[in-house]
């Protein structure tokens, strides 16, 4: 691995850093408090460009690597994951999404509007019954004159309430299993599509979380993204684009546990010092950077393997297993160090851990991250149930 940044990839982390102290961190208690999505923020994103970011400039993105995209990235969690999930979400999940997988019309459609943040988009997957079973769907499409009728409900899907177009996946055959799955570019203002907020999340609380229901929605034969059968592809890599930008968010949150914790330790005093002159103090913040560097490096590591154009799909999983659980592990150190003071939000370590707690659960639980590891060491799927004699 290369570790010298190009000139033009430090002016994106300059530029990502200065946007998130300037636009997202003076909004963010005031969000998180409230609940509320920051459609405003969200537009602001699209217009420096970190929505759809990788995407190439003739669709309207930027063309960027993956290392600058996780520079962004980084900035950005390191802020507010709840802005961190509107950036990951829409160019990784629905932009990429499109840009690998859509018709040329599909993409000239789309992709212009969503990148700007003109339009933003979500990506329906999970179901009330199906998380890590993604063969496993209950919504139907059926097959009518000219196009198809989609019935079925979606949960915890991010920016459902508030996205102009979403990513339906949704099961032609179920005894085709993951061959049957097709993946749909479903207006959200089609008739028969009603999405409800979720509340009461313990964090992202200002990021839309929304259960949707699909009933009778009628799409033509040109909203399927790709064919039947390449529904399962389309999630599959959509969620290896979507886990490399988590972790690099996760990176951001240790980044920001360890600014917290330093800054305050060094004007914190107890018994006429510093508490930063404390040794198991200084543990603490030491453990934080250890697991912050680790973890940025695996990211980079996935990064450059991705912009190589050789496969990932380990490395990115390696990646957000310990990005993840590293923030988690980081934001209650950080708690840890600020005594009282961590536990009220009038420091950001309290928000960082309620955020950093959920990264570890979607996009693929830490412990379906083991699973594809050990697969990958190994050569044997413990996702399949045992077979006979086996």
């Amino acid at each position: 691995m290369n570790f010298t940044f190009t000139d033009e990839q430090r002016l994106i982390a300059e530029t990502a850093r200065e946007f998130a102290d300037r636009e997202i961190i003076p909004r963010v208690r005031d969000n998180d408090r409230a609940g509320r999505f920051d459609r405003e923020l969200a537009s602001k994103l699209g217009e420096i460009g970190f929505l759809g970011a990788p995407v190439s400039e003739e669709y309207g993105g930027r063309s960027l690597d993956y290392i600058s995209y996780a520079l962004i990235v980084e900035q950005v969690g390191r802020a507010d994951s709840s802005a961190r999930t509107v950036v990951s979400v829409q160019s990784s999940l629905v932009c990429g999404s499109i840009e690998q997988w859509g018709s040329e019309e599909q993409k000239r459609e789309w992709l212009p509007r969503l990148c700007s943040g003109e339009a933003l988009g979500c990506f329906g997957l999970t179901e009330p019954d199906t998380g890590s079973d993604a063969a496993n769907l209950r919504t139907r499409a059926k097959k009518v004159d000219g196009g198809w009728v989609i019935n079925g409900n979606k949960m915890w899907i991010s920016m459902g309430n508030v996205a102009e177009v979403a990513l339906v996946f949704a099961q032609t055959d179920p005894d085709k299993r993951h061959k049957g799955l097709a993946c749909f570019l479903v207006p959200t203002a089609s008739e028969g599509y009603r999405a409800q907020e979720i509340h009461g999340k313990l964090g992202l609380r200002a990021s839309d979380t929304a259960e949707i229901s699909l009933d009778d929605v009628e799409v033509p034969d040109s909203a399927m993204l790709g064919e039947i059968g390449d529904g399962f592809k389309v999630a599959m890599s959509a969620l290896d684009k979507g886990r490399y930008s988590v972790a690099a968010g996760c990176v951001g949150i240790c980044e920001g546990c360890v600014d917290a914790s330093v800054s305050y330790a060094q004007e914190r005093r107890q018994f006429d010092v510093p508490i930063a002159s404390f040794q198991l103090v200084q543990e603490l913040i030491a453990d934080m950077i250890v697991k912050r560097d680790a973890a940025r490096m695996l990211v980079f590591r996935a990064g450059e393997l991705k912009d190589r154009g050789q496969p990932s799909t380990v490395e990115t999983s390696i990646a957000k297993l310990f990005a993840t659980e590293s923030a988690v592990e980081c934001a209650n150190a950080a708690i840890q160090v600020h005594g009282g003071s961590g536990y009220v939000d009038d420091y950001p370590v309290e928000r960082y851990l309620r955020d950093a707690r959920v990264t570890t659960l979607y996009e693929g639980t830490s412990q379906i991250q083991k699973l594809i590891i050990g697969r990958d060491a190994t050569g044997i799927n413990a996702l399949l149930p045992p077979q006979p004699g086996a």
